[in-house]
C-alpha cells in the first residue's frame, strides 16, 4: 500500500506562486501515474495535472501554461509549481496515485486513482 503526504499549500496574492509537494511512501511501485485534483467549495472535483513514470504530462485547460507538474523518481515525490495564480485557483488540492499509467482522458478521470492524499488548502487573494 502506498501513502501520500502533501505539503506546500497556503495563502498567496493573485499573480504569485506556490509549489505543492506530494511525497509517496510504502509501496511506491503503485505510483505509475500521479496527479493533482482540486475542489473548491460547492464545486465538483477538477483535474489539474498528471504525470506518468515515463514523464508524460497532462494539464487541465484552466491551468495550462501556468502550472507545471514534475516528479523526482529517486525521492518518489511529485511537485506542482503554480505560477500566475488567480482567485479562481482557490481550492483544496489533492494528490492522487495509481499503479497504472494513464494517458489522455483516463489521466483526467479521478476514478482511475486508487490512493489519495489528505489535501492541502490553496487560497489566492485578489
Amino acid at each position: 500500500q502506498v501513502q501520500l503526504e502533501e505539503s506546500g499549500g497556503g495563502l498567496v496574492q493573485a499573480g504569485g506562486s506556490l509549489r505543492l509537494s506530494c511525497a509517496a511512501s510504502g509501496r511506491t511501485s503503485d505510483t505509475n501515474s500521479m496527479a493533482y485534483f482540486r475542489q473548491a467549495p460547492g464545486k465538483e472535483r477538477e483535474f489539474v495535472a498528471a504525470i506518468t513514470r515515463s514523464v508524460y504530462t497532462y494539464y487541465g485547460d484552466s491551468v495550462m501554461g501556468r502550472f507545471t507538474i514534475s516528479r523526482d523518481g529517486v525521492q518518489n515525490t511529485v511537485y506542482l509549481q503554480m505560477n500566475s495564480l488567480i482567485p479562481e485557483d482557490t481550492a483544496v488540492y489533492y494528490c492522487a496515485a495509481s499503479s497504472r499509467g494513464y494517458s489522455g482522458t483516463a489521466a483526467r478521470d479521478p476514478s482511475r486513482y486508487i490512493t489519495w492524499g489528505q489535501g492541502t488548502q490553496v487560497t489566492v487573494s485578489s
